[in-house]
C-alpha cells in the first residue's frame, strides 16, 4: 500500500510539472517532500506536543534563487486538517497557492497536497507557517531564503556564514488547549517564554571566526509579542528587510514585530569568547528573555556575565528606529535595475482606505474587528467561490473602506479593488497595544507613521523617495501607519493581524484584486490538483 502511495505521489508531481512547464519554464525546479507529524520536545523544560515537518522543529529550510520553481509535496499525518502559508512569498498571479483558508482548501488527515510555487522576482528572508486555527502556536514553521541570481550584484561582500534565527513567544499549552479557551470566550494568558530556533535558554549556538563577517536572518515567528534582538558586544548592520536592500545603518539592537524579517551583518571583531545572543519581549509588563550563544571558534570560555540590556516599553525609541529604515536606491533587487528606479512618490493615488482595529464583545464573547467587521471563515475558500461562481459565500464590498463607527458585527468580509490601481492604506490604531499587519501577495511602501489620528494633512510628511518596501508593518499604540501599494497582482489576498489570537478572533479580511480579463498574462488558471471542499466539493478543476 505504501509503495502505491509513493507511485501516485510521483505521478502527481509529474502532472504538476506538466502544468507549470508552460508558465514557469526555463527556471530551475527544487523539489521538497514534507511529512507533517506530531512530536514531543522540551523547549521550556516541560514535555510538549509540537507540529514537526520531517521530524524537525523548526521545519526544513527552503533555499532558492530568484525565479526558482518550488514543488513542495505536503503529507498530512496529523489527525486534523492542515494548511501551510508562505509569509512574504508574493505568489505572483497565483493566489490559489497562497495557503490561507480563503484561497486554499485544507489538506485532510492522511492526505497530501503539492504546492507549486515560484520565487518570482523576489529576494530576501521570509518564513512559512501553519495557517489554520491556532496551529502556529504549536510550531510547523520554517525559514525561506531567496538568494540573488549570480549576475545580479549584491550591495555587500559575501558573508563568511549565513545564519537563520527564528525567534518568538511560546506557550507551554498545546494549540488545542488554547483554542478551547478562545472558543469559550476567554483571553489567553501571556506566553510562557521565548524560543530561538525551537530551543530554550542557551540552547542554540552560532559559531564564528574572529575577524570575519556573518549574516543573520531574524524572523519573529511568534503569535503575540514584539521582540528586541541584540548580540552582546557586537553591532548590527542592517542590510535587508523582507526582500528590500536597505541603507546599511548600524544598530545596537533591533525591534522586530510579529511576522517581520530582517537581515543584519555582524562582524566578529571582539576578543575570542562566547557572547549572548539575546531576544526579549517589547511593550509587555513582564519582560520575557531568551538567549543563544555566539561562539568564537578559538574560545575556551563558556558564556557568562550579564545579558545585554534592551528597551522594554519605550514606544518613542521604537518609532524613531523604524523611521530610520531606508531603501538603498542604487542597489539592485531581484532584477539588475536599481531599486530606486520605481518612483512611487510621483504616482497619483486613486483610492484611500483607512483600516481601524478594535476589540469588541459579540454575543458575550471576545472578538476583534477592522472597521467594525469581525471576520468569519466561510465554508468554502473565497477564491474557489470566485472560480466556480458559487453565490452566497461572500459579497463584494462587504468590507468598509473607512471606519463606520458601528458596533462590531461578524461578516465574511471582502474588500473589492481594481487591478492596476495605485492605493493608499492607513492603518489606524486607537488601542493601547502595538499592532502588526501583513498583506499577502504584495510588498508595499511604508511612507509614514506617527502618533494620533491620521488626517489628509499628514501626507505632507510622507517619505516619497526612499521608503522601504515590505509585506508586514507595525502600528504603534494610539498611532497610525500609512502605506502605498500598486495593485499589480490579481487574486484574493489576506490582510490580517499577525497577532494570531486577534487574527483567529476576526481581525482580518480578504482583498479581491479584480480584473474582468481571463488572460494568463494577468492570472494563472486554477491548479489541476487543487483540493475542492465546502460548496466546491464534487466540481472539477480543468482538463489537462
Amino acid at each position: 500500500m505504501k509503495e502505491k502511495r509513493l507511485i501516485w505521489s510521483s505521478i502527481l508531481v509529474l502532472l504538476c510539472l506538466f502544468l507549470v512547464k508552460g508558465i514557469n519554464g526555463g527556471n530551475p525546479y527544487r523539489f521538497y517532500d514534507w511529512k507533517v507529524t506530531y512530536g514531543f520536545i522540551y523547549p521550556l523544560g516541560v514535555k510538549q506536543q509540537v507540529i514537526m515537518i520531517n521530524g524537525q522543529f523548526p521545519g526544513p529550510q527552503i533555499d532558492c534563487v530568484t525565479n526558482d520553481n518550488l514543488i513542495i509535496s505536503v503529507h498530512n499525518y496529523l489527525n486534523e486538517p492542515f494548511l501551510l502559508s508562505w509569509n512574504g512569498l508574493q505568489q505572483r498571479k497565483n493566489s490559489y497557492q497562497d495557503g490561507m483558508p480563503g484561497t486554499t482548501c485544507p489538506i485532510p488527515p492522511r492526505r497530501n497536497f503539492t504546492y507549486i510555487l515560484q520565487a518570482k522576482d523576489q529576494i530576501g528572508s521570509f518564513f512559512y507557517f501553519p495557517s489554520l486555527a491556532l496551529h502556529k502556536i504549536s510550531g510547523g514553521y520554517g525559514a525561506i531564503r531567496i538568494y540573488s541570481r549570480p549576475r545580479i550584484p549584491v550591495p555587500f561582500s559575501p558573508p563568511a556564514g549565513d545564519f537563520t534565527l527564528l525567534a518568538g513567544d511560546w506557550y507551554k499549552y498545546s494549540h488545542r488547549q488554547l483554542t478551547k479557551l478562545l472558543d469559550r470566550g476567554r483571553n489567553l494568558p501571556m506566553p510562557d517564554g521565548l524560543l530561538i530556533n525551537g530551543r530554550g535558554w542557551n540552547g542554540y549556538t552560532f559559531t564564528v571566526e574572529q575577524g570575519r563577517t556573518y549574516r543573520f536572518r531574524i524572523s519573529n515567528v511568534g503569535t503575540a509579542t514584539s521582540i528586541n534582538f541584540r548580540i552582546a558586544g557586537h553591532k548590527l548592520k542592517l542590510v535587508e528587510i523582507e526582500g528590500t536592500h536597505t541603507l546599511q545603518t548600524t544598530y545596537s539592537s533591533l525591534d522586530i514585530h510579529l511576522g517581520q524579517s530582517y537581515s543584519v551583518l555582524v562582524t566578529a571583531d571582539q576578543a575570542p569568547d562566547d557572547y549572548y545572543v539575546a531576544v526579549s519581549t517589547r511593550f509587555t509588563n513582564r519582560v520575557l528573555t531568551n538567549t543563544a550563544v555566539l561562539h568564537y571558534r578559538n574560545s575556551w570560555k563558556k558564556v557568562s556575565g550579564p545579558i545585554p540590556g534592551a528597551p522594554t516599553t519605550q514606544i518613542g525609541w521604537s518609532i524613531n528606529q523604524a523611521k530610520s529604515f531606508r531603501m538603498n536606491l542604487t542597489a539592485s533587487g531581484p532584477r539588475p535595475n536599481p531599486q530606486g528606479s520605481y518612483h512611487y512618490g510621483l504616482i497619483k493615488v486613486q483610492q484611500t482606505i483607512v483600516l481601524a482595529n478594535s476589540a469588541a464583545h459579540i454575543n458575550g464573547r471576545q472578538r476583534y474587528a477592522i472597521n467594525s467587521v469581525s471576520y468569519v471563515q466561510a465554508d468554502t475558500p473565497l477564491k474557489l467561490a470566485d472560480y466556480f461562481n458559487i453565490q452566497g459565500v461572500y459579497y463584494p464590498n462587504s468590507m468598509p473602506s473607512y471606519p463606520t463607527g458601528r458596533p462590531a458585527y461578524q461578516q465574511t468580509a471582502v474588500l473589492q479593488t481594481n487591478y492596476r490601481s495605485f492605493i493608499e492604506i492607513v492603518f489606524q490604531n486607537q488601542e493601547d497595544y502595538v499592532q502588526s499587519y501583513h498583506i499577502d501577495g504584495y510588498a508595499f511602501f511604508v511612507v509614514g507613521m506617527e502618533g494620533g489620528t491620521w488626517t489628509p494633512r499628514n501626507r505632507a510628511n510622507y517619505n516619497l523617495r526612499d521608503a522601504v518596501t515590505r509585506s508586514t508593518v507595525q502600528v504603534y499604540p494610539k498611532a497610525w501607519t500609512a502605506i502605498y501599494m500598486s495593485l499589480d497582482n490579481v487574486g484574493m489576498w489576506n490582510i490580517r493581524s499577525e497577532n494570531w489570537v486577534r487574527q483567529y478572533l476576526g481581525q482580518q479580511f480578504y482583498m479581491r484584486v479584480y480584473t474582468p480579463s481571463r488572460s494568463l498574462r494577468d492570472e494563472y488558471p486554477i491548479p489541476k490538483n487543487a483540493l475542492l471542499c465546502g460548496r466546491a466539493r464534487g466540481r472539477h478543476t480543468r482538463p489537462l
